[in-house]
């Protein structure tokens, strides 16, 4: 179980989407899960909006592997639990009819989130013919909420299972958190280099640990190389640089001389901007956590671009 969070805008659920090919080239069959109802990961893909119901992602398998994809609806699951744990099939659509769900999913605190995690624990405990067989999925990614609120998301069954005393709403509640909090389950908190993002990054992490749910990797999205070699950083911190001399290298390579410095004002923003690029990752590194780095692709992401990347994440599937 692969849960990836991260502030909004840091491209988490590129991130799911990469580290479930990733999974799926070891041979093995990867369910890809979304719970927020945005339909991102149909839009990072180009097909059409997911039902709630699993379906493979044409393409995306390698080595024999296989992607599916699931955009988890709390509504549904909410009837899929009833029929399941409670038998009512029919009573179920009935309260759905008259806005019953709706109304306990919008308005019961936590409710969401119990049913959106029950779906993810469903499919990871799914077992392909009776209770000796093998699981269906190898591995479950799940394009979880931001990070500010993933703590809360992950431990709501801790909650429930203190409130309910007995019965099957109290046994589903424990073995969720118990499958949340062990080995074979991961949060992996993705990131960008700037302050706000690695920050919440940081306060995720403590928050993560508090709850004991075990911490995966830290991913790094989005990292702009440096376009400046070490005389040029030599040069730029001791204003070495002569305006005059750039303007005559730049009018031999019929480039306009005026242009220079504009250049060299560049040059020195892009400087600055690796600066503080380099002392956010040193905050990163200080937490202890393994730290994957992806580039900056400035082409955007297509299905070319998530293969690239998956290749990135490997170590993240050993």
């Amino acid at each position: 179980m692969h849960i990836v969070t991260g502030k909004g805008g840091t491209g988490k659920t590129t991130v799911a989407a990469a580290l479930a090919i990733a999974l799926s080239s070891q041979g093995g069959r990867v369910l890809l899960c979304e719970v927020e109802g945005r339909q991102q990961i149909a839009q990072l893909f180009d097909i059409a909006p997911l039902p709630y119901e699993e379906r493979p992602i044409a393409g995306t398998g390698r080595g024999g592997g296989e992607v599916y994809a699931l955009a988890v609806d709390a509504e549904a699951a909410l009837l899929e639990y009833l029929a399941m744990y409670y038998r009512l099939g029919r009573a179920g659509k009935a309260l759905d009819r008259f806005g019953v769900i709706d109304f306990a999913t919008t308005i019961a605190p936590g409710v969401r989130d119990v049913l959106l995690t029950g779906k993810v624990y469903e499919a990871a405990r799914r077992r392909t013919d009776g209770p000796d067989s093998d699981f269906v999925y190898d591995a479950i990614v799940v394009d979880a909420p931001p990070t500010g609120r993933i703590a809360r998301f992950l431990g709501v069954n801790d909650d429930v299972a203190g409130l309910a005393k007995v019965g099957p709403v109290k046994n589903q509640a424990t073995s969720i958190m118990t499958m949340l909090r062990s080995e074979q389950t991961r949060v992996h908190l993705v990131t960008v280099l700037e302050e706000m993002p690695v920050q919440e990054t940081v306060d995720g992490i403590e928050e993560l640990s508090a709850a004991s749910l075990p911490i995966g990797h830290i991913v790094v999205n989005m990292v702009r190389p440096s376009l400046l070699s070490e005389e040029s950083v030599e040069a730029l911190d001791s204003a070495d640089v002569d305006v005059d001399e750039v303007a005559v290298s730049l009018a031999r390579v019929s480039l306009p001389s005026a242009a220079a410095q504009d250049l060299l004002d560049e040059g020195s923003a892009h400087l600055e901007r690796q600066r503080l690029q380099d002392e956010q990752d040193s905050l990163l590194a200080a937490t202890g956590r393994d730290i994957v780095h992806l580039p900056r692709l400035a082409d955007g992401i297509d299905l070319g671009a998530l293969y690239d990347l998956a290749d990135d994440l490997e170590e993240m599937t050993r």
